[in-house]
């Protein structure tokens, strides 16, 4: 036949629409031409192509080809559709039957020796190859990604020869799990918050910050631990679940990461410098790729030197804060990245980071400390739950016998999954998740406490936001005794985080 069809799929974000690939072969000068919005990889494929198929010992034919990617509207870039060019050309030339590719999907970047090189987005594509009841084939180098999915019908394959042979009924290609190291999950190499020594106001709010999923800003002198603390958040959160480690391997193949790096067991822990651009941050380029805030999705975003990023930095993250998710605009399309993370942040006090620690080393001016804390807006200041000073070490503590540390990362973690779990049962969400008639459902209080709450808030001057994020903790901090109503001693502590 001189027309065949070969399904594949596009990344768009962390979607991946259907593309179909429609191979034309006609008599005339011999030409390959690509047409359907490809960008320059793409229509560099009839070259990669060309020498893959003769070098798989098939003829390629010298005919006027041409391959059709569609829809027309839907950008197309990368090596992603080498392979289904490749089979369509072969089926249109009658050189594979092409009754195994109606149902069947394919993905792969092809080498000039024919080999199957990865490619990014391989687990959003496997989706909805499932929701379309289509096989798939993908490079063998994906095959962890791949064996994520056990309920899709994926076969893995290492050269062009392989996957015609297996369409051919000649030979198989084996599942994703039958791949040697199909399952490389990094290794957790997570600090433990026994390695702490002092700072019990720190480890309290760390604690209640990993309960209920709540923002958090560390204030101290430099030296006194607070990337310290921060770094050990991840050792206390409960373990991914299936679906969040779905969505985080997703997020991170799509971005290009390394294999290595795509395949975590632990919750991700982002530490961008603050010399960091908003793009790199919240996501963006031409073809939107995700950003800082959707790689630390499900994890940790931690933000060191808080003052020193870029104001228009960190006004990018107020929006994201509030709903999970960020949308990247642009003039072709419009792509949507989770960001479901846990910000935590560090701050000195002051530019030279001694203020108030005691020793009579700052040297600040009054105007000088106003306008480093200025770099910090109102608006996200409000959107942080927690508010910690910290201070400088005690040497008591510091040097004290060993069996003077505080508890371990596995201590904390077993009330923190208490916790978590209470705040499940009772309103299918994290307390931080909290809103509308969930949170009135869930964090009523008395006529007496409510009274006592108002005046705190209009002597303290806090905002309608402010008060929703202090029922919030107020009732992470009852779930950690447990305690199922809300009391005053809640209140007063959910307060006592607040920025002033």
């Amino acid at each position: 036949m001189s027309l065949a069809q070969v399904h594949s799929r596009a990344q768009l974000g962390i979607q991946a629409p259907s593309v179909r690939v429609e191979v034309h072969t006609a008599g005339g000068l011999p030409a390959t031409q690509i047409v359907g919005l490809p960008e320059a990889a793409v229509r560099e494929a009839r070259d990669r192509v060309r020498v893959a198929i003769l070098s798989a010992a098939f003829d390629y034919p010298s005919r006027r080809i041409t391959v059709n990617l569609a829809p027309a509207e839907l950008p197309k870039e990368g090596g992603r559709y080498d392979l289904a060019i490749a089979l369509g050309i072969l089926a249109a030339t009658g050189q594979l039957p092409a009754g195994g590719l109606a149902d069947c999907e394919f993905l792969g970047e092809l080498s000039l020796s024919g080999r199957l090189r990865p490619v990014t987005g391989v687990l959003p594509a496997l989706l909805a190859a499932r929701e379309a009841g289509r096989r798939a084939v993908v490079p063998t180098c994906n095959a962890a990604e791949a064996s994520l999915l056990e309920d899709v019908d994926v076969h893995v394959a290492d050269h062009l020869g392989a996957v015609c042979g297996w369409l051919r009924g000649e030979t198989s290609l084996p599942r994703p799990a039958e791949v040697a190291g199909a399952r490389p999950v990094r290794s957790p190499d997570i600090p433990d918050l026994v390695d702490v020594r002092g700072q019990p106001l720190a480890r309290r709010a760390l604690e209640l910050a990993a309960a209920g999923g709540h923002h958090l800003l560390f204030s101290g002198p430099p030296g006194s631990g607070k990337t310290m603390l921060a770094e050990r958040l991840p050792g206390i959160l409960p373990p991914l679940q299936p679906h969040e480690r779905i969505e985080v391997v997703a997020l991170r193949s799509v971005a290009g990461l390394a294999p290595a790096e795509v395949m975590t067991a632990c919750r991700p822990f982002r530490h961008p410098h603050h010399s960091a651009s908003a793009v790199a941050m919240v996501g963006g380029g031409s073809h939107p790729q995700p950003g800082e805030i959707s790689l630390a999705d499900h994890g940790v975003l931690f933000l060191d030197e808080l003052p020193e990023f870029s104001r228009h930095v960190l006004e990018s993250l107020r929006e994201p804060l509030e709903s999970g998710h960020i949308v990247i605009a642009r003039a072709a399309q419009r792509v949507s990245f989770p960001a479901r993370f846990q910000l935590v942040a560090a701050m000195n006090p002051c530019p030279c980071g001694h203020a108030g620690d005691g020793s009579s080393r700052c040297h600040c001016t009054p105007a000088q400390i106003r306008h480093y804390r200025a770099k910090l807006s109102g608006p996200l200041l409000d959107r942080l739950d927690l508010v910690v000073q910290v201070p400088a070490v005690d040497l008591a503590a510091l040097l004290g016998p060993a069996a003077a540390r505080g508890e371990s990362s596995s201590q904390v973690r077993a009330r923190v999954v208490a916790a978590r779990e209470l705040a499940m049962q009772r309103a299918g969400c994290i307390n931080a998740g909290l809103a509308g008639t969930a949170l009135d459902r869930c964090c009523v209080l008395a006529v007496a406490d409510r009274g006592w709450l108002t005046r705190a808030m209009q002597q303290l001057g806090l905002s309608a936001r402010s008060y929703h994020r202090i029922l919030r903790l107020a009732r992470t901090i009852a779930d950690l005794e447990p305690c199922e109503t809300l009391q005053r001693s809640h209140l007063a502590e959910a307060i006592g985080y607040r920025w002033r």
